[in-house]
């Protein structure tokens, strides 16, 4: 036997003796001119990911007992020691989101941070939920996830083609303030069950943008130690549009 035939045939993919044994081809590049591995990046966007789903699966977890214990929103909402309580776990997030932002790429001190950060924005959730009715909560999350995952695939499959959505983020800025100042004009001036409509459809169209911005990001920006604040941003992007599309429909329910 010949040292060709013994070392494998090269230009069939075969070596030492073993036929048919290809290399395992690369992984696609996620948009066109992209230098830094592919399978890198792919492995960022599993992890990111992977945690985005625990987050809403403990968000899911923790609103269903809220809502399926009465004697919890009964309590925040029956004695000023409880409203007090209650205010202060509306304003933890806030306060969690500094340390956060500042300790993300510091393990294991950044997952426990997000544990308290979504440990609080759930018992928000869950108590938002606590006054509003099944049928509204059912419809508000079929839609999100509905959303989520179809602005998801699209950007993937935009990124593909040479797409880039970073030219989205200050109209996504101009318009989130916008829509705060909105929010505050309502608090002081109540415009009636129109007016929370009309926030509530605008709110869920600012954070579908900032879904595909956020996703664009996962796909192009964020580097390999910002996971966490990766995964921080997608979440409020889901909580956010599905609190809005929970205030449209309460409105319109109403």
């Amino acid at each position: 036997m010949s040292g060709h035939q013994k070392g494998g045939d090269i230009e069939a993919g075969t070596s030492n003796g073993t036929a048919g044994t290809a290399p395992p081809a690369p992984a696609q590049a996620l948009y066109p001119g992209m230098a830094e591995s592919p399978e890198l990046r792919w492995a960022l966007i599993r992890k990111i990911y992977v945690i985005l789903s625990l987050q809403l699966l403990l968000t899911v977890v923790i609103a269903a007992v809220v809502v399926k214990v009465p004697a919890i929103p009964h309590f925040f909402v029956s004695s000023y020691a409880g409203l007090g309580l209650y205010i202060s776990i509306l304003i933890s997030p806030f306060i969690v989101l500094c340390p956060l932002y500042f300790y993300s790429q510091k393990h294991p001190v950044n997952l426990l941070l997000l544990a308290l950060f979504t440990v609080a924005i759930s018992f928000s959730v869950g108590m938002t939920c606590a006054f509003t009715s099944g049928k509204v909560i059912l419809e508000a999350a079929i839609l999100t996830t509905v959303v989520v995952l179809s602005l998801t695939a699209y950007t993937f499959w935009a990124a593909r083609r040479g797409k880039d959505f970073g030219f989205l983020g200050p109209f996504l800025f101009a318009s989130l303030i916008m829509l705060l100042v909105f929010g505050f004009i309502q608090i002081l001036f109540p415009l009636g069950k129109l007016s929370h409509m009309i926030y509530g459809a605008l709110a869920a169209l600012i954070f579908s943008g900032y879904i595909v911005y956020d996703t664009d990001n996962v796909i192009k920006r964020y580097n390999y130690d910002e996971y966490v604040w990766a995964a921080v941003s997608l979440y409020l992007d889901v909580i956010n549009l599905f609190m809005a599309l929970l205030n449209l429909f309460s409105a319109g329910d109403s």
